[in-house]
């Protein structure tokens, strides 16, 4: 009788393998055997490249057939080692995104005019964008002795906000000084030393925190640029080359640029003047010398030291004398105990209206909203016709008929007659019209223009690609160019020093422009008279605010769409945001396939957006770095930094 194997009390049944394993088993049994013994082939006995190709040239005839020697070596990767290294990218140039799933990605090169950005970057995700232009620093002082009233502060940092504000916008980088500063160079105790009045001592810091920080631009806090962005002083000033020390002689005191050894020159003979010898003795005469054109600092040295130029008209400085000349119902504000405050705060509504009147002046054909094949685009357009009505609304104002102190002979906004908002089916290159366009990923604007709300790739497949940069364009570079001569336009229109600052766009899925006003460079309107005529917000204000444009007429031949079709398109535009962020397989295919179809109008997307987003942190970076300073967003009290309409589509 057979004997039972057990294990643990189990029986065991021992069968022999199939033979197919038996035959396994033994060879691998015999290639571990042998190499026990003999170990693996030394790589000495391994046949060389050169005797591989000896051996195999002879039977290589096809004339058709690569040479041996055109055979690419094949490196010995080891699966085990660690993954490379990315390579380097430029520091801030990428921005986290709400509105698609991936990051905001630029690369700044001189070839940002390639048509397709992923022939430069080799990442489709990447947009290639042109050098970011250096901006000069501006400086101004500001200094406070002592306590001072919560409000006061407020009024001012709210004053000093839109300084930087109004720099910011025209390429500058706006630095607020103090005494902090000025301690800090060589010769600030000998000024101490010197006991003199408090007016006197408050520009000799001004000008000893300017030297401290090697020269170029000393601007007083109330001087503001007022011109069109090309204005020859606003340009002059951004070339960073100022090899004499100047004045503008219209600005009094307002405006000084030069360099680190001429301004430290002028603190030192500046100094020296015998009058400084004795201040006791010359205290009136010193006083005098404040009260003449260009202040103490100008008339303690000859007229050699500081050149005068009498050409600039690109700056409105609003100085006590032009404020008490020209606008009496601020400088009352001012003058009284009670209501300082509130003079503070009516000198800020004014020279924001000034700002917002200048642009209107530059932009003298209006404001124009590029809606390519509008049938059925009303829901894409809300932003860009938002922001129109806002430019071109009169600016609330304490003295509505009032100029901006560099141009007096101004044309005033008027109620009756604002500037003029049109629709336009393609951008037309214009320097007295300002444009707005908003450019929408090709996934959302294939869902509103073919009224669908899903895309496959049998539908894409019957319909024509990039669609939208085609229209677009049509009027800008003709109709017989391709979709990468377009993108070629496009980015020029988007980022070339003439097109930034003619147009603005916007991409529709980012649904809000926090940073609007720093593009433009004052506060767009945030009220309007419910009236068709000005009013003022209440019974005790001293402003006046304007009726609110109304919506651009529809494009020729264009019929407005009925109220159901407009919720029809704002629902499918949700859905296209919410499929463009969407982190399901499925929908990134979809997409994908979509950016794929329409190479073109993805890359006009990608440069705008990523036009946009590095705007955006340079500016961020900026304020990160001037936050803890005066004139910072969070130092200006409640509504310093401008808000939105809440009514937007009223």
């Amino acid at each position: 009788m057979p004997v039972q194997h057990t294990i643990f009390g189990r029986p065991v049944t021992l069968q022999m393998p199939p033979r197919r394993f038996q035959l396994l088993f033994s060879f691998i049994l015999f290639l571990i055997v042998y190499f026990a013994l003999y170990g693996p082939p030394a790589t000495s006995d391994l046949p060389s490249y050169q005797d591989a190709y000896e051996g195999a040239k002879d039977f290589v005839k096809d004339p058709h057939l690569p040479s041996l020697q055109d055979v690419p070596t094949v490196p010995n990767i080891n699966p085990f080692a660690p993954s490379a290294h990315k390579p380097p990218v430029q520091p801030n140039s990428t921005t986290s995104s709400s509105t698609y799933r991936g990051a905001v990605e630029w690369l700044s090169d001189f070839k940002w005019r390639n048509p397709f950005s992923s022939s430069i970057t080799l990442d489709e995700n990447r947009a290639v964008l042109p050098p970011l232009k250096e901006r000069p620093p501006i400086y101004t002082f500001y200094d406070v002795k002592g306590k001072q009233d919560k409000a006061v502060s407020e009024a001012e940092n709210r004053l000093i906000l839109a300084w930087r504000r109004a720099w910011w916008a025209q390429g500058f980088k706006p630095v607020v000084l103090s005494r902090l500063e000025a301690m800090k160079h060589p010769q600030y105790q000998q000024v101490q030393r010197l006991k003199l009045d408090s007016a006197t001592e408050m520009e000799m810091m001004r000008w000893l925190a300017w030297g401290r920080m090697s020269g170029g631009v000393l601007a007083n806090w109330l001087a503001l640029p007022m011109a069109q962005y090309d204005n020859p002083m606003l340009a002059f000033l951004r070339r960073k080359e100022y090899p004499i020390l100047s004045r503008v002689d219209t600005l009094g005191h307002g405006v000084f640029f030069g360099e680190d050894a001429a301004v430290n020159a002028a603190i030192k003979k500046a100094i020296d003047n015998p009058l400084l010898k004795n201040v006791t003795a010359n205290k009136d005469k010193i006083e005098e010398l404040g009260k003449k054109d260009g202040g103490v600092m100008v008339n303690l040295l000859s007229g050699d030291d500081i050149k005068v130029d009498s050409k600039a008209n690109g700056i409105a400085y609003y100085s006590t004398t032009t404020i008490a000349k020209n606008y009496e119902t601020v400088a009352k504000k001012l003058d009284g105990n009670t209501t300082h405050v509130e003079g503070l705060d009516l000198l800020a509504e004014l020279i924001n209206s000034h700002l917002q009147l200048t642009f209107q002046a530059t932009f003298a054909d209006g404001v124009a909203v590029v809606k390519p094949l509008a049938e059925h685009t009303t829901a894409l357009m809300y932003e860009a016709i938002d922001i129109a009505r806002n430019l071109t609304q009169c600016p609330t104002s304490p003295i509505p008929k009032s100029c901006p102190p560099n141009n007096a002979k101004c044309t005033p906004c008027s109620h009756d007659k604002t500037p003029k908002i049109q629709l336009l089916s393609s951008f037309q290159n214009s320097s007295t019209r300002y444009t707005i366009g908003t450019v929408p990923h090709p996934y959302t604007f294939n869902l509103l223009h073919y009224t669908r709300d899903s895309l496959d790739a049998d539908f894409l497949r019957q319909k024509s690609r990039d669609v939208w940069i085609e229209a677009a364009t049509n009027d800008f570079v003709g109709k017989d160019h391709s979709s990468a001569d377009r993108v070629i336009h496009f980015k020029e229109v988007v980022a070339s020093p003439v097109g930034f600052s003619n147009s603005l766009w916007l991409t529709a899925e980012r649904e809000s422009q926090h940073d609007i006003n720093w593009v433009f460079g004052f506060n767009l309107p945030q009220k309007a008279s419910y009236t068709n005529e000005p009013s003022s917000p209440s019974d005790k204000s001293e402003l006046i605010i304007f009726p609110r444009p109304e919506p651009p007429a529809p494009l020729e031949g264009v019929s407005s769409p009925e109220a159901k079709w407009i919720k029809n398109e704002e629902e499918r535009l949700q859905k296209a945001r919410d499929a463009i962020k969407s982190k399901d397989r499925r929908m990134q295919e979809v997409v994908e396939m979509v950016e794929k179809w329409n190479l073109a109008d993805t890359e006009a997307w990608r440069f705008a957006r990523a036009w946009s987003g590095r705007r955006r942190v340079e500016r961020e970076m900026w304020e990160k770095e001037e936050g803890s300073y005066a004139g910072a967003e969070k130092k200006a009290g409640p509504g310093g930094a401008g808000g939105r309409w809440s009514d937007r589509r009223r």
